[in-house]
């Protein structure tokens, strides 16, 4: 189902554009006590896509599943300004280290299989830029997506979509009212979000798909 949901949503496998480079991608699952459920690529082999990023969608998935409660979702494109020097989130990606033995742990052959060594294990670390995304039910967390292979802009957007497709998109709040723990484009020039959850705009047109899909506020329509 993972699988099928993300190669829906990924322009690289016959999906809709996500503003950004448009490549291959990899989505991970966790569950709700942080282990890994489901690891996945949009691409016809697992080089089709950056191989750094199965780990950084993996830590995406920890990240906003752990950062994420039954009433407010936190994706993790909303950390992004609250983690910079002087922010009340300064220090954050250090908490939670990443779990070296599972990381770098077995036969590479099955990476993105069902067999894939991440599976069954918690990834743990701390990613503060877009693609991570707490999965609701409608009664609850049940775990958290990540995705990684484009612009953190694009990565978000596609986050998404498959979030929606799988149909865990129930969010109940977030840190902005109406689109929840959608990303916020509102930093300055000199780098400070107006909203205290800003991330920055990426080079592509991201935020204008955001804005399409209810998955961004602010930063759209840019000439």
């Amino acid at each position: 189902m993972l699988l099928n949901a993300l190669k829906a949503n990924v322009k690289a496998s016959g999906g809709p554009g996500n503003g950004g480079f448009d490549t291959n991608e990899w989505a991970v699952l966790v569950a709700r006590d942080g282990t890994v459920c489901a690891v996945g690529f949009s691409g016809p082999t697992a080089d089709a896509q950056w191989p750094g990023s199965r780990l950084i969608a993996a830590e995406k998935a920890s990240t906003a599943n752990g950062l994420s409660l039954a009433q407010m979702a936190l994706s993790t494109a909303n950390l992004y300004a609250p983690v910079q020097p002087g922010g009340p989130m300064f220090g954050l990606q250090a908490t939670n280290p990443v779990n070296q033995a599972a990381a770098y742990a077995g036969d590479p052959s099955a990476f993105g299989s069902a067999n894939d060594p991440l599976v069954g294990k918690p990834i743990g670390g701390v990613v503060v830029f877009g693609g991570g995304l707490a999965l609701y039910d409608g009664k609850g967390v049940v775990g958290g997506l990540g995705i990684s292979g484009d612009s953190s802009c694009a990565d978000h957007n596609v986050a998404w979509r498959v979030r929606k497709a799988l149909g865990l998109d129930k969010v109940p709040a977030g840190v902005n009212p109406d689109r929840k723990d959608a990303i916020v484009y509102d930093l300055d020039p000199g780098g400070k979000s107006a909203s205290g959850w800003g991330h920055p705009l990426c080079a592509g047109t991201e935020a204008d798909v955001a804005a399409e899909l209810g998955a961004g506020v602010g930063g759209s329509m840019r000439q």
